[in-house]
């Protein structure tokens, strides 16, 4: 297996992100419509952007990411925004549908306590990580996302399927491998991607992988046997209905603020709104992996030469309190924290904050607020709107 560097096929710094961006701009029009679902293997992803992990950390925006491919393919490009939609869309919909979250970390509790009184299941999930079930194409994909930390879209979406239908294993334990082992991970995406494969986001609408398909979009590098034919869709409840996104506290633009980048918004200094904060430091957090502390120290230092202020890291929630305190900050402002991790850190800042008596405050972007309210129900009812999302966003084609 050729071995990738995630740092220059799969970049996350800005300067590499935009360099790929510029690799990727003359095939993001019909060469990428008719070639995007090809497999290549690993090192031979060029007929997808590869920027995934760049724009789930927004060290690129989507704005900056189509803007030049709109530039040059004109309607062309639409197979990729409509992919750069379906990233907003599911950011969206789960952000209407926490509870979608909470449901599936429960479900995990469930099920690992089962891991642990029956042999069998434990052994089958075993086998499926290491990637020792007999499935070529599938043992393969499991080796290459463990070697490279990413895995072609349409490659994760036959892992997905074989996962479920034909290895019989709780997707809930698929999504978990993928959240914890994917460079681009994102909750979102991640959790309801395999829902959807599973045939629970449109319920009853499952993704059935087939060998003959596998075998013609991987070049004939796999020949996979005894593969489900027909989807046993799992049992679950019904998703919630819809609700207003929770609604984060606005930056008052003449309070002295601390500046926090993490993984979720990794380009901060590039939106005007906060042109207009009087920025005294700029910090982020330890990250417990080295692909977000790569991207938040290349953020870091940006944002502090940007707004001309100290660029400093913190262990935790109560040192960020204490440095905002001691550079004369009454709030600290962040990128929008998501549904799922994010969202969870953010409640522990907030908390650390308030005992010192700072605010916590949250820029959302008009990408997220136009574009959700038209994520809570199927993609298609999204897709409609793309034209006049898109001009809202100067992108007129």
């Amino acid at each position: 297996m050729t071995i990738c560097s995630p740092a220059l096929d799969f970049p996350v710094t800005r300067d590499a992100a935009r360099m790929r961006l510029t690799q990727f701009v003359p095939h993001a029009g019909s060469a990428y419509a008719s070639g995007r679902n090809a497999d290549h293997g690993p090192g031979r992803h060029d007929a997808v952007s590869r920027l995934s992990a760049a724009l789930r950390r927004r060290t690129l925006s989507e704005v900056e990411v189509l803007r030049p491919i709109i530039a040059a393919h004109g309607p062309a490009a639409d197979a990729f925004a409509s992919e750069v939609f379906w990233r907003t869309y599911f950011k969206g919909w789960l952000e209407a549908r926490p509870l979608v979250w909470h449901g599936w970390l429960a479900a995990l509790d469930r099920i690992d306590a089962r891991l642990v009184e029956d042999d069998t299941l434990s052994a089958r999930h075993l086998a499926a990580i290491r990637g020792e079930t007999g499935i070529d194409c599938f043992d393969h994909w499991i080796g290459e996302l463990a070697t490279t930390g990413y895995l072609h879209n349409w490659a994760r979406m036959q892992v997905a399927s074989i996962w479920i239908f034909t290895l019989g294993l709780p997707w809930e334990l698929g999504a978990r491998h993928f959240l914890q082992t994917l460079h681009d991970a994102d909750p979102a995406s991640n959790t309801l991607s395999w829902r959807w494969v599973a045939g629970l986001h449109t319920r009853g609408k499952a993704y059935l992988a087939e060998a003959g398909r596998i075998t013609r979009m991987t070049g004939g590098r796999f020949s996979p046997l005894g593969l489900a034919t027909r989807p046993r869709i799992p049992d679950a409840p019904d998703h919630p209905p819809a609700a207003p996104p929770r609604e984060p506290v606005a930056p008052v633009f003449d309070a002295p603020t601390l500046l926090w980048i993490s993984p979720e918004d990794c380009s901060l200094e590039t939106e005007p709104a906060l042109g207009r904060l009087p920025v005294r430091a700029v910090a982020v957090m330890d990250e417990p992996g080295a692909i977000d502390r790569a991207a938040t120290d290349d953020a870091l230092a940006r944002a502090a030469a940007h707004f001309g202020v100290p660029a400093l890291r913190v262990a935790g929630p109560v040192a960020l309190s204490a440095l905002a305190t001691d550079a004369g900050c009454t709030q600290v402002v962040t990128g929008r924290a998501a549904v799922g991790p994010a969202l969870d850190r953010l409640i522990a800042v907030r908390g650390a904050l308030r005992r010192d008596g700072l605010a916590l405050a949250e820029h959302v972007r008009v990408w997220d607020r136009n574009a959700w309210p038209h994520a809570t129900r199927g993609f298609f009812a999204l897709r409609e709107r793309i034209p006049d999302l898109m001009a809202a966003a100067g992108l007129a084609k």
